[in-house]
């Protein structure tokens, strides 16, 4: 008898202490292993690592229990970038930093962003993410499946090529320019007189070196960072003409899988990557003085054309028409709002 009640005792001791295991712990035991981070290029250049920062942090936070491992170069997706959303919808991919160009062909409100000489600078550019339609983009955003939790930047987009200096709309006419998604940049091109050419930024670095384009636009960090002088891009103009947001994101069902107290975690470690990602995309290109990146450029002899306000003006007007037909795509009322912030900032 001693017996049966001893084993007994010892059974009801052990259903109590498993009835006591903190909610915590049981979430935790149905988490991942490991939880896949898609981003497009690789570290150096800030759109990467800020991915990379956002994993460490995430990983570190949780003391190894939410387990983040980057694939850079969207590798998860063959390395076409433009595949990153479905793909996270699909589960392959669990958290990314998102650029709104590339998802721009499947959510068409991102294309606000790619409106040529829109934004224009920098603070154009934060007004938009720090305010009203920032907070509707990512509502916009969060109808597909997947969460959003910070924004950040991979910078304005800067013209390079092989051939000459582009002062002018006309100096673009009849160059081979290299963009890596959506119709509408196509279009700015085609308006130009230039001839577009879409393809992965895997594609790139060979498309250069062996003549098959004759430029590419992308933001100066990256362009330093992968040497796209020793790509014959000799001349390099800065205009702005459209600036490229980061976004940090996971997937929906990722994020309703973590305890509240995880995904707090998650949304923090992501602003804080985003600060940092923000502060590197800017660094050395004129703004508070630095312009580290700016004479860079010049020691490893690439001529830099840097564009007034009326030049810019000169290729809005050219481009016009296809910023007037992409606002009807991104919806009227939204560019419409965006303009009144963008001017509000520069008031």
């Amino acid at each position: 008898m001693t017996t049966r009640l001893t084993r007994r005792t010892a059974l009801l001791a052990a259903a109590g202490a498993a009835l006591a295991i903190p909610q915590r712990v049981r979430a935790q035991q149905q988490y991942k292993p490991e939880y896949k981070l898609s981003v497009v290029g690789n570290r150096p250049i800030p759109l990467s690592e800020g991915a990379f920062q956002w994993a460490d942090m995430v990983t570190q936070r949780s003391q190894g229990r939410i387990n983040v491992k980057v694939y850079p170069g969207s590798q998860l997706v063959g390395g076409d970038q433009t595949r990153e959303l479905v793909a996270m919808r699909q589960g392959v991919i669990d958290f990314a930093v998102f650029s709104t160009i590339n998802i721009s062909p499947q959510v068409r409100e991102m294309n606000l962003f790619s409106l040529p000489w829109l934004l224009n600078d920098h603070r154009g550019f934060d007004a938009i993410i720090n305010g009203p339609i920032g907070e509707e983009l990512f509502r916009t955003l969060s109808s597909r499946d997947v969460t959003p939790v910070a924004w950040g930047e991979n910078g304005f987009r800067e013209i390079s090529n092989s051939r000459r200096d582009i002062k002018t709309p006309e100096d673009t006419r009849g160059l081979k320019i290299r963009f890596a998604a959506g119709a509408i940049f196509s279009e700015i091109f085609t308006a130009m007189g230039a001839n577009p050419l879409q393809m992965s930024f895997a594609d790139l670095q060979p498309a250069l070196s062996t003549g098959a384009v004759d430029g590419q636009e992308n933001p100066i960090n990256l362009y330093l960072a992968f040497r796209m002088d020793t790509l014959a891009q000799k001349h390099l103009t800065v205009w702005n003409y459209v600036a490229d947001a980061g976004i940090f994101v996971l997937s929906k069902q990722v994020m309703d899988s973590f305890s509240p107290a995880d995904r707090t975690l998650v949304v923090e470690a992501a602003r804080d990557a985003a600060k940092v990602q923000i502060g590197e995309s800017r660094k050395g290109i004129g703004i508070d003085g630095n312009r580290a990146s700016l004479e860079e450029l010049g020691r490893r002899g690439v001529t830099v054309t840097t564009l007034d306000n009326d030049q810019k003006a000169a290729f809005a007007r050219v481009t016009r028409p296809v910023y007037d037909k992409w606002a009807q795509t991104v919806g009227v009322d939204l560019v419409r709002r965006a303009e009144a912030a963008v001017r509000g900032a520069r008031a």
